[in-house]
């Protein structure tokens, strides 16, 4: 696997979008019951149903999206044992909140299913999403990385209409960062570690950091869109990265000459 950590190819305006998304995100992970959670566990039952009854009421769910409607009976938050003597998380119905599925969507985009999903997308947010701002410009950029979202979550739940597993996380929006980056920007070059040899840094073209990205998404959603041994929703990434790519794919080529007097450039260096 390998693991981009910066990528070589400055910007020239400060990436205030993607700081804030940045930031967003930890914000509304830190504030979130998952939070509280061990890092590579769910916690007691209690906390388990108190996540439950949260993704409830503000993640995505397939069956919800498609339909455009809430479902009618959700967690509660509390733990209960039923006549067997089975603990389990109590459910009420209807819901004592109204709960917009469109919204959720975008709700979602912010949430994250525990600390090293929330870092991995983060991580790969941070390296490649300075450079597609800068190109697009920050209003533009902030529609597409909410488009790219949306059109991931609403792809995925076509293709699986009936699930009602909630689905989080900023990863479709971010795989639409990394289709635009690969179609802008497809040979700057990205210092990135080789996890099967222990970690080892290497300075690799992005067309083949992302690339293979892609294509290891695209494998993993040959057998299910939703993996569950990881709870990962592959075809999501999928749509993301294909919408991102598309969506940019007319600039690709374009842009402003580098400025003369950057010491990073060189005295007559432009951008191509």
């Amino acid at each position: 696997m390998v693991l981009p950590v910066h990528d070589v190819h400055p910007t020239h305006r400060t990436p205030w979008v993607t700081r804030f998304l940045l930031l967003a995100n930890v914000v509304a992970f830190v504030l979130s019951p998952v939070a509280l959670a061990p890092v590579l566990g769910s916690g007691n039952t209690a906390s388990v149903c108190r996540q439950i009854a949260f993704f409830d009421e503000y993640a995505a769910k397939p069956y919800e999206v498609v339909r455009n409607d809430a479902e009618d009976e959700v967690a509660t938050g509390q733990v209960g044992t039923a006549e067997s003597g089975e603990v389990g998380c109590v459910t009420q119905s209807p819901p004592p909140y109204e709960k917009s599925p469109a919204l959720s969507v975008l709700f979602a985009m912010f949430l994250h299913g525990g600390w090293l999903h929330l870092l991995g997308n983060l991580l790969f947010l941070y390296v490649f999403g300075n450079n597609v701002e800068d190109r697009l410009g920050k209003v533009r950029y902030l529609v597409f990385y909410l488009g790219c979202g949306y059109a991931a979550t609403y792809g995925f739940s076509l293709a699986f209409n009936g699930s009602t597993q909630p689905l989080v996380g900023a990863s479709g929006a971010i795989a639409g960062v990394l289709g635009a980056y690969l179609v802008l920007f497809p040979r700057a070059k990205v210092w990135s570690l080789l996890t099967f040899f222990f970690f080892l840094p290497v300075r690799l073209p992005a067309w083949l950091v992302l690339g293979s990205w892609f294509v290891l998404q695209y494998l993993y959603t040959r057998g299910a869109g939703l993996s569950e041994a990881t709870g990962t929703a592959y075809l999501a990434h999928v749509i993301g990265f294909l919408v991102g790519a598309a969506l940019v794919w007319r600039l690709r080529g374009t842009g402003e000459p580098r400025p003369l007097h950057d010491p990073r450039w060189g005295p007559y260096a432009h951008r191509r």
